[in-house]
């Protein structure tokens, strides 16, 4: 996000001093970015960062039913913007995602993550009918044509004791499977994990890894990522 990006800069800079390469910059498109941050976004997909689209305001406009309201407690908060929106809705907000980037001077990305990994009423049938070619769901990485890449996932935004409790679990048992299965596990990360209650852990689990790999290495062509080994 343009209040974010000076974060993601200076973790951007210690994930490269850590040999961490590729990495994906995941950006919102549809919030104020000046042209300065622009230039930015830039000149980082031209030195190899990977761009993908991310909602279009990382925020619901309403929590609307009993699995969103499920969903906002224990894991995104207002953050699950698919949530709030009929399957029409989301496709136009994909579009207009995939668009925003060509229409500033970007190149047009082939991954797109929904905030909170939540892509809501979107039916994988309509997939082949939208422009990115993988769309990165809680579970795994989905192709266009609907094929699932099954893989572990970690995430460290614990600003308070009680998401603590729950993520360092989840992320523990998430790289155990990564090591037994031999799958690359996903290592999500968000501007200010550096500073919150599992930064310790982030960085050990960030370093145990022995290589990393991108989305379209992983799902069959390209360059483009980053997942860590484990």
């Amino acid at each position: 996000m343009p209040d974010t990006l000076d974060r993601c800069l200076s973790l951007i800079d210690s994930l490269g001093r850590r040999g961490v390469k590729p990495i994906t910059l995941l950006v919102v498109p549809g919030l104020p970015w000046s042209d300065a941050q622009l230039a930015t976004l830039k000149s980082l997909q031209e030195s190899s960062l990977v761009l993908a689209g991310h909602g279009w305001r990382h925020r619901a406009a309403a929590i609307r039913g009993p699995y969103h309201r499920l969903h906002s407690l224990l894991l995104s908060r207002r953050a699950a913007e698919h949530l709030s929106l009929s399957a029409e809705e989301i496709r136009a907000l994909i579009a207009r995602s995939f668009a925003w980037f060509g229409a500033h001077d970007l190149a047009s990305p082939t991954l797109y993550v929904p905030p909170a990994w939540a892509l809501g009423r979107l039916d994988r049938a309509e997939l082949p009918r939208l422009p990115f070619r993988f769309y990165e769901v809680l579970s795994g990485v989905l192709a266009h044509d609907g094929r699932l890449q099954r893989l572990p996932l970690t995430g460290y935004e614990a600003d308070t004791r009680w998401r603590a409790a729950m993520l360092a679990p989840w992320n523990a048992l998430n790289a155990q499977r990564a090591r037994r299965s031999g799958k690359p596990l996903r290592i999500g990360l968000h501007p200010y994990d550096d500073e919150m209650l599992l930064r310790r852990q982030m960085q050990a689990q960030i370093d145990s890894c022995d290589g990393f790999v991108g989305y379209d290495t992983l799902m069959g062509g390209g360059m483009g990522g980053a997942m860590g080994g484990a």
